[in-house]
């Protein structure tokens, strides 16, 4: 089965070479993947975001956790 994909009318240049959906890369760097993509299995299953609210709070706190962390850098 393949993974849910972000909806964009067309897709990028960046995908056509790379074969990676551009969100799902930035999403990987922050390392909240996992929690992405449990959100995302959720929310195919559910079909309503409502019904996925532990998988949301998760990948919450997962990408504040990685905000706070670069704010020290960036002053």
């Amino acid at each position: 089965m393949e993974r849910p994909r972000h909806a964009r009318n067309r897709p990028s240049l960046e995908e056509d070479e790379e074969g990676e959906d551009p969100v799902d890369a930035m999403i990987s760097r922050t390392g909240c993947m996992a929690q992405h993509r449990e959100l995302q299995e959720c929310m195919a299953a559910q079909q309503d975001w409502r019904h996925c609210q532990p998988q949301v709070r998760a990948f919450g706190e997962c990408m504040a956790q990685r905000q706070r962390a670069e704010e020290p850098r960036q002053a």
